[in-house]
Order: structure tokens, then C-alpha cells, then sequence
């Protein structure tokens, strides 16, 4: 059985409306966002930005930037970081709208010359949410879990008065869907590794890649009959994998325009299965050499159904290997590196870890929830944009709602056997073979 919840993981944050979508912004900034819609009940739309540290016993979370959207709600959203700033490129209705992301640094000098008020001390709760007090600025030196506080490093210092901060600046805006006798909505869009294209899929079947960031459309595939819920670009972006409420899940070769493969299972007992999410993932950190997992869940069922999550041969479009979930999935992320996948689910709300190769569940945490999981995301290992977070953990997994919440779940560091331990248990073994092998006369 796997462990459960490591006891300093869960809620890092609590947000005042619905979330549908996170990623990573830098090595240790999340971005998530969401909404109530145009209705107006009140809620807002927008996107907000965490800075995420660890302290030494458990993740923390501190609100750097709250940008709202006004009427439109960001269901779906993709990142691409440009060097000196970060292209946000957020689905809002049948639109894809374009942000520009400026990093820049503040300076506690400079804010006070403003006027504005030092920086709220923040006191990691034991959940991990920082909580806020009035006070003098934070001071970097964080509290130990043995109570006792640590000498304060030359980058502690340095982070009193510098402090990472973003502008948010909307940019192009383009159509995405078109579907006819109903209002269309983008779904999903997808931005490929090497920063070259854009896709995007939404309610009319059709799958749109795009030049980016000039955001002009260089190709339109009839993927679907019905409306496209996930694609994902392939790591080393010759391909395109799109799935759809048609039941189909279809690879692209991007050069060619044509259909690689489809992806073809035998479901269990004959009956019908939609495939909900889609992912690649690299093997060994090498781009041209990766794998393909999707979710997928039986149609037509109330209540507690079994889903699965799949891995498939990426040459053939062949099922290499699944596992059953004892309930529909929701939601499905790949670690940078490959070596991981997470998955959340639809009832329980609960999430789970698993090795990608072997498809062994490693980390469950039930309920992590109140309702289905809308979004993962893992922790960058191989982050081009810095350096990631240090922590005492081999894995750890950002999960979101549309009950408000971000919360982690971390995968502690698995016992493994010592290298020397490995060699003398050889030689003890090779010795052993050895002795038996005179005694019978080999």
C-alpha cells in the first residue's frame, strides 16, 4: 500500500474563487487561476502568483501578485518563459489572450521611500500557509524545527531588501473556437518545449497550431467530432497528441499535418471509455526518448466507477502498460525529469503519485479535497529559469480545486541500499556460488 500524506504537507494557500488551472511561472513561483464567470455572483476572475520556499520542516506559500480579469474567467491557461519576461497565454471564452509577465526586483529602500508600508512579518503556520501580522519587515531567518533559529546566510540578508516582483500587461488577442449554434470556448492550450508553437483546442472539434508568440495560425487540423479536452506536444516537438469527447485520442506529426497513430485499448468488459487528460513525459531527462500517459474513464456511469491511467508506446500507439483507480480521474501531470506522474480525482478529491515506468502507486492522499482535483502540478527538478526548491523530498506535487485551495503533497525520500552494502552483498553472493559449485564438483 502507498504512504499517505506526509504530516507537514496540504493547504498553502486559499484563494476566493474556483480554480482551474496552475503551473509553474519560475522555479519557485505558482500561478493559478480561475473564477466565478461573467454572472454576478461576486466572485472574481483572475490569476494569482505564489512564491513557494521550504523552511526546513515543510513547505510555505506567500501571495506576491493578485492580477484580476474583469468579466472573464481563466479556464485554461499555458506559460512560456522568454528570458527577461514570461509569455501567459490564458483561454478567456473563445479567445486566447496573450500576457506579458515582467519580472523586476523591489527593493525594501524603494518601497519605503514610496511610502508604502514594510514588508508583513510572516509566521509559517503548521499547514504551511504563511499567516500575516503587522509588524517589521521579514527578516529572513527562519524558524528551525527544533525551535532554535537559524544564522541568517548572506542571501537571507539580501532577501530583506530585494524581492521578486511581476507585472502583468495584456498583450495580443486572438479567436480560437468557432463553434456554430452554440457559444464556442477554448479548452485547452498548449505552448510546445521549444517555444515555437502554440496549440489550442476548444468545443468545435478543431485542433489549431499556431506560430508563436505572433500568435498567427499556421495550421487546422478536423481532429474531433466533439469538442477537444486535452493535447499535449511531444518533448521533442515533432508531434502533437489530442484527445477529444468523440472517445478518439489521435498523434499528429506536426512536419506533415497527418495522423501519426490513434490510440487503440481493448476496454474493459466492451464498454465505452473517454480519455480525459494527456501527457508526455521524457525518459532519463532526454527529450527524444519519452513516453505518453493519459486518464480515461468509462462513459455514461453515476458514482463510483473505476478510471485508469495509461501508458502507452509512443512508435505504435499501442497500451504498454495501465493501472486501475477505483474511481473516475480528473486530473493528470508528468515531472519534468519523467520519472513521476500524479493523478486526481473526480469524487474523493484525493491524489496520488506513481513511479512513470512501472505505474507503482507510491504516495496516496485521500481526500486532499473537498471536490474533484481541477489541476497538478509538479515541483521543477530541471528548471531552466533557476534553481529549485531545496527540500528534504524526493517528489512533491502541487494540487488545486474549485474548493479555493492550492495545497502540496510530498513523496519523503524512499530508503535505498547504500552502494557499498550493494557490492559486499554481491561479493558475499558471487563467494557463496563459488564455494557451492566446488562442493557439488563444477
Amino acid at each position: 500500500m502507498a504512504p499517505t500524506r506526509r504530516p507537514s504537507d496540504g493547504l498553502l494557500a486559499r484563494v476566493n474563487f474556483p480554480l482551474y488551472a496552475v503551473d509553474m511561472l519560475t522555479s519557485r513561483h505558482i500561478l493559478v487561476a480561475g473564477g466565478g464567470g461573467s454572472s454576478k455572483t461576486g466572485v472574481a476572475n483572475g490569476f494569482e502568483i505564489y512564491e513557494l520556499y521550504h523552511n526546513g520542516s515543510h513547505f510555505c506559500a506567500e501571495e506576491v501578485l493578485r492580477h484580476e480579469t474583469g468579466a472573464n474567467v481563466v479556464m485554461n491557461f499555458a506559460v512560456r518563459n522568454g528570458g527577461r519576461r514570461a509569455y501567459l497565454c490564458a483561454g478567456q471564452e473563445a479567445h486566447c489572450q496573450m500576457y506579458f509577465v515582467q519580472p523586476r526586483i523591489e527593493c525594501e529602500d524603494e518601497a519605503l521611500a514610496e511610502g508604502k508600508k514594510p514588508a508583513p512579518v510572516e509566521r509559517p503556520h503548521e499547514n504551511g500557509v504563511r499567516q500575516r501580522g503587522a509588524g517589521a519587515a521579514h527578516s529572513g531567518v527562519e524558524s528551525l524545527p527544533n525551535g532554535h533559529n537559524n544564522a541568517p546566510t548572506a542571501a537571507d540578508v539580501l532577501k530583506q531588501f530585494r524581492r521578486l516582483q511581476f507585472d502583468i500587461q495584456a498583450a495580443d488577442v486572438v479567436q480560437t473556437d468557432f463553434l456554430k449554434n452554440a457559444e464556442p470556448l477554448q479548452r485547452v492550450v498548449r505552448i510546445s518545449g521549444n517555444g515555437r508553437l502554440m496549440a489550442t483546442g476548444g468545443t468545435d472539434g478543431q485542433l489549431r497550431v499556431w506560430s508563436f508568440p505572433q500568435l498567427t495560425m499556421s495550421a487546422q487540423l478536423p481532429a474531433h467530432s466533439k469538442e477537444i479536452d486535452d493535447l499535449d506536444f511531444s518533448p521533442d516537438c515533432k508531434y502533437i497528441v489530442s484527445i477529444a469527447k468523440d472517445a478518439q485520442g489521435l498523434v499528429w506529426n506536426l512536419e506533415t499535418g497527418k495522423l501519426q497513430h490513434k490510440l487503440q485499448w481493448q476496454t474493459p468488459e466492451g464498454a465505452k471509455y473517454l480519455f480525459k487528460r494527456c501527457r508526455y513525459g521524457t525518459v532519463e531527462a532526454h527529450k527524444d526518448n519519452y513516453r505518453l500517459f493519459t486518464i480515461a474513464n468509462p462513459l455514461g456511469k453515476v458514482g463510483k466507477q473505476r478510471g485508469y491511467l495509461q501508458q502507452w508506446d509512443c512508435g505504435t500507439g499501442q497500451l504498454r502498460a495501465s493501472v486501475a483507480v477505483d474511481e473516475s480521474l480528473s486530473s493528470l501531470a508528468v515531472r519534468d525529469d519523467g520519472r513521476f506522474v500524479a493523478v486526481g480525482t473526480m469524487f474523493s478529491g484525493s491524489v496520488s503519485m506513481y513511479i512513470a515506468y512501472s505505474l507503482q502507486r507510491v504516495l496516496h492522499v485521500p481526500h486532499a479535497h473537498s471536490m474533484f482535483v481541477t489541476g497538478l502540478q509538479f515541483l521543477p527538478i530541471t528548471n531552466e529559469e533557476g534553481p529549485p526548491i531545496s527540500s528534504d523530498t524526493e517528489a512533491a506535487v502541487l494540487s488545486i480545486s474549485v474548493d479555493n485551495k492550492v495545497c502540496i503533497h510530498s513523496l519523503a525520500q524512499r530508503r535505498t541500499m547504500p552502494a557499498w552494502l550493494a557490492i559486499a552483498f554481491m561479493v558475499a553472493m558471487i563467494f557463496i556460488v563459488f564455494v557451492l559449485c566446488s562442493y557439488i564438483g563444477i
